[in-house]
Formats: structure tokens, sequence, C-alpha cells
């Protein structure tokens, strides 16, 4: 038997449910946003077709996906994804089962596969086999984002304007708790303003976010700031290993005069998660990542955050062959 007869890919099954969520959690390049739970609040949304790669009978790999038409997405219902990887893989070993499952996907009438990538500080572990493997198929880059990131080992002083919002804060005797009161900051304060100032809602409802905190309620976390007991500004925490992730962020209009936002992120960052490796404050990006809203990474480069990348790119699965000469 040929090395590659070893790999084999399987179409995600609900059976499968246990021994997937056992993956991501043992997995280098995981986060609890692959486990099915999380994947399938929407699943109404999405014609999932995720994957399962194994070498022999062990699982090595996994696609968190879904199909439309000739294109197989890494999940477009999440913030990344690609070949999630079980901890002790070698690189052999990823570079014969993505050869397997691009030649699957090749056989399956699917053109292309698009992925957006795990950022490198949501790893475990080093996890680049893709990246690499991407060029060598020679993948076309459809989109770069940037993420303003906070590296606790290498801090930078908060900077003049964010210490003033800080002083602010405590001088207007703000109360900032970590009370999970998710309801009255998505109706008081989360959604008025993505609707006035965006015409648009919350990637997650309510009842989307109250259902997820449910399942992982050690993995979202929400602290709301109050001024004289009425809420002023909330931060929405979705916590991984190294990271603690700002999914949302929102002040009512005082924010600037109370300095509301500001006291919540100097709490966020130099005590609650002080012990994270990462704080990420996430993108601002617009326009499909072709522009930035200066003024929103301005405030973020202003508590230390500086700047990571976060590729999209599109593999055609026809050129599966090109990874035979790979190794040598």
């Amino acid at each position: 038997m040929s090395a590659l007869k070893e790999f084999t890919v399987t179409l995600y099954q609900p059976e499968f449910k246990s021994d997937w969520d056992t993956f991501i959690i043992n997995s280098k390049n995981g986060t609890f946003l692959f486990q099915r739970d999380f994947m399938e609040y929407h699943n109404n949304r999405f014609d999932d077709f995720s994957l399962l790669l194994f070498k022999g009978h062990i699982l090595i790999g996994v696609v968190p996906a879904h199909r439309v038409e000739d294109t197989l997405y890494s999940h477009q219902g999440l913030t990344y994804g690609g070949l999630i990887l079980s901890a002790d893989v070698p690189f052999k070993s990823v570079l014969n089962s993505f050869r397997t499952l691009l030649k699957f996907l090749s056989d399956q009438k699917i053109r292309y596969l698009y992925i957006k990538e795990v950022p490198t500080i949501y790893h475990q572990g080093p996890s680049d086999e893709i990246r690499y493997l991407s060029a060598i198929l020679q993948a076309q880059l459809e989109r770069r984002d940037v993420l303003s990131v906070v590296e606790n080992t290498n801090r930078l002083r908060f900077s003049k304007s964010r210490r003033e919002g800080i002083k602010r804060g405590k001088l207007n005797d703000l109360q900032i708790v970590n009370d999970d009161d998710f309801e009255t900051f998505w109706n008081l304060i989360l959604q008025p303003n993505l609707n006035l100032k965006h015409n648009t809602h919350p990637v997650h409802s309510l009842e989307d976010i109250l259902f997820l905190k449910s399942k992982f309620p050690d993995s979202i976390k929400q602290f709301n700031v109050y001024d004289d007991g009425k809420i002023v500004a909330g931060a929405t925490i979705f916590e991984t290993v190294h990271v603690a992730h700002c999914q949302y962020i929102s002040g009512n209009a005082d924010k600037n005069t109370l300095g509301s936002l500001d006291a919540l992120h100097n709490v966020l960052i130099n005590e609650v998660y002080v012990d994270k490796p990462y704080f990420d404050f996430g993108t601002s990006n617009l326009n499909n990542g072709q522009q930035i809203n200066y003024g929103l990474q301005f405030w973020k480069e202003g508590f230390g955050a500086r700047t990571i990348t976060q590729d999209f790119y599109t593999i055609e699965t026809r050129n599966y062959k090109k990874l035979d000469a790979v190794l040598v």
C-alpha cells in the first residue's frame, strides 16, 4: 500500500461530534470556536461541509467548513479557520493529508478551497504548515487584515490620551464588573450604537450570545461599566488558551467624557488578563481589508497594541499534484 493510501477524508456527521470536540480541545491550533456547539448555533445559514482527515484510524486533522457551489470555505460564520491539526502531527503527515484533502475536493468538483487562517497568537504550538504549502500551491491572496494586539511580555506604555481617559474614569467613580449581563449591554448599548452608527446589528443576536454562553461559560465573559448604577459601556470577551479577544466593545454617547472605555480596558489589560500572553482588540479594517478605520486603530494603539496580520487566500484544488515534489 502506498503511503498516500494511508490518508483518508471523511465528511462530518453528527455521530462524530464527541470525537470532533475532543480533537479540537487537544489540537495545536484550534479554539472553542471550532467545537460543534459553537459552529452549529447558526447552521441554518450555512451548508456544512466539514471534514475529518485520518491517517489509518487516527484522526490527525479537521476542516471546519461549508460549501457554496464550487468553493469550500473555511467556515465563514467563524473569525478564522483552515486545517486544524493534532498536537504531534509531523510535517510529512500534514503534507500527505492536505494533498489527500485537495484531491478529494477536486474529485467532488469543488474547484477552490478558501482559507481564513487562524492568527498565530491563537496557536498552542508551531502550526504554519499550511501557510508554507499554500505558497507551493500558488494560492491567491484574497485579503490581508491587520489585528491590534497587546503582547503582555513586551508591554508598551499607554498613550497620554488613554491615561487621561483612565483618570477620568477614576474621577467619575465608574464601576467595572464581570456580571455577564449580556441582555442590558445588548439592548441599551451595543445594538443601539451599531444601528445608529452603521445601520447594522451585532453578528451574534442576544439569543445567540446567551446560547453560546450557556455552552461555553468559561470562555465567554461580559464586562460592563456602570455610572451610578446605570450601564454606560461594556466589552464581550472570548477567552482562548493564550488570548483574550474583544468580540464587542461599545459605550454610550458619554464615553469620552466619562472615560468609560479607557477605564474598562485598563482593568481588562492590567488586571483581569494580565497573565494572558495576548490581548486582541481585533481588526479595524474596512472595505474587504483595503482600508483601516484610523480613529479606531489609534484608540487601540493607545493601549500599546501593535499589528499582526491575518491572511485570506484561495487554493485551486486541482493543483494538489504540486505537493508531490516537496519532499526530496
